[in-house]
This record gives structure tokens, sequence and C-alpha cells, in this order.
């Protein structure tokens, strides 16, 4: 269990709203010392291949966040064994609902919601900062009359193209390929619609919320390729976007390493 310090208050498994018929809940830490002022608020979408881990995951991680004058969620979603996609992207959007609407009672500013999440968190959080105003993905969870969109999105080694996983070694892909049948109900290519709805890419527009975006570039299971795809689409379509490449790590990477970076990238996107 993450160690929470004195200066921090954790509110524990807040339920933000419902999927396949049962309650879905997030934790939220929030600094002790409130000026009073609305504080910027970040959500960590855990990794696990759409199938496994958990929202403990991000307690650290959200601590070190809040003790810079964030409210943080670290949330759980749905599973590919509970529910196929898009449940997962909509328990996503259903938890920045939720925030948004207890803004006034979290002391959250509405207006300066940003996303982290790492590989499958990483898609999600994308997914979260261009799908914006997509019907076919914000369900029905609750907290129906907030906005999902997000103001900035830090993706870490998140997948962005469902169909094109060539630049992976040959002994990865039968897992990455059930990971992806499981997400869909079917492989990516018998469900390409579904597929093509999921990719970040689909749906950028100009009004994209800025990214960083942070890949190694020895990743043996999410290619370093779709980080810069990502990054690349976004810049095309006139969006702020920056790609940091991990120099000699695969799927992971030193965290010291890359915290002063997205802090600072939270810092001016959100403050």
């Amino acid at each position: 269990m993450a160690e929470i310090g004195a200066g921090i208050t954790w509110m524990r498994d807040v339920v933000y709203g419902t999927g396949s018929n049962r309650e879905l809940r997030m934790h939220v830490l929030m600094p002790k010392n409130l000026t009073g002022k609305p504080l910027p608020a970040v959500i960590w979408i855990h990794g696990g291949g759409w199938e496994a881990g958990n929202k403990e995951d991000g307690l650290y991680r959200s601590a070190l966040l809040c003790d810079k004058g964030y409210i943080c969620a670290s949330i759980e979603y749905r599973f590919s064994q509970e529910a196929i996609f898009p449940a997962q992207i909509e328990d996503c959007k259903c938890a920045v609902r939720f925030l948004r609407a207890k803004a006034k009672e979290y002391g959250i500013n509405p207006d300066r919601i940003g996303v982290w999440g790492a590989s499958a968190g990483g898609h999600l959080v994308a997914l979260l900062g261009t799908s914006g105003g997509i019907k076919e993905l914000e369900g029905n969870g609750g907290s129906q009359q907030a906005s999902s969109s997000v103001q900035a999105v830090c993706d870490w080694c998140g997948p962005t193209d469902f169909l094109n996983w060539k630049e992976i070694p040959e002994a990865n892909k039968p897992a990455i390929e059930a990971v992806i049948t499981k997400l869909f109900g079917a492989a990516a290519e018998q469900k390409r619609e579904l597929a093509v709805l999921a990719n970040p890419i689909t749906h950028i527009k100009k009004n994209a919320p800025p990214f960083l975006i942070i890949h190694g570039d020895l990743d043996d299971l999410v290619p370093l390729n779709h980080s810069i795809m990502l990054d690349e689409a976004l810049k095309k379509a006139g969006g702020r976007s920056e790609l940091m490449v991990m120099k000699g790590c695969g799927h992971g990477f030193n965290e010291a390493e890359i915290f002063p970076k997205i802090f600072g990238f939270f810092d001016r996107n959100l403050k």
C-alpha cells in the first residue's frame, strides 16, 4: 500500500458511477491545506492490458502530484473479461464527468482536469484527450450533465493503432493478439470498426488538449511507432504534442527521471 503523507486527505473507494450493474470506485487525494482557490485535478488510469491492475497502482504517483497542489484521483474501470470495449473508455469518461460535477464540493477547477496513465492506461488517457464529444464512447454511467473533456494528457507507451503491431518481436505477438481479442470480443481484423473507434488517432481534432507522450525505444510490447504516429497526427492537426523517447528503455522506465518533466507539463497546462 502506498504511503500517503500527513498533508494529504485520502478519500477511499469513492463511488463515481456504475457499469455492468455494479458500482465503480476511485481513490481521491487532496491537499489538507486548501487555500479556498479551486485546484486543478489529475486522474491516473492504470495499465494491465485492459484485463488486470488496480487503482492502488496510482496512489504513490498521485500523492507526489497532490503534494504539488493538485487534487488527484486513481480509478478502477471494467476489465475486458467483464465487458468488451468501449466499456473501459466509458468508465474513464464517467470518472472525468464525476470530478467535474463534484468540482465545487471537492475544490476542483472544472476547466483544469488532466489525465495520465501507462500502457493500457496510456491508451485510455490518449483516447480521452482526442474523443471529447464522441457520443459512441460516452456511456451512461453517471454525471451525464457534465463534460468528459480533459485539458492535458500524459500518455506513457499507450497503444494507438490496434491494426498495426508489425514492429514487435514475433514471440510476443500471440500474447498481444490474445489481449486485443479479449478487449474487442474477437480479433481486431474481425472487429475493424471497433478497432478504429478505439484508436485515439481516429478522433483527433484541432482543439485537442496538449499531450506529453513518453515511450521507450526498446519497447517490445507496444511499438514506439504507435507514439510517433500519435505525436505526428496531433501536430498535423494543429495540436500541441511532445514525444519523449526514453533511450534504452522497454515497456516502462525509471519514473524518477520523468516525474520532473511530467509535473512541469501539468503545471504549464493546468495551473
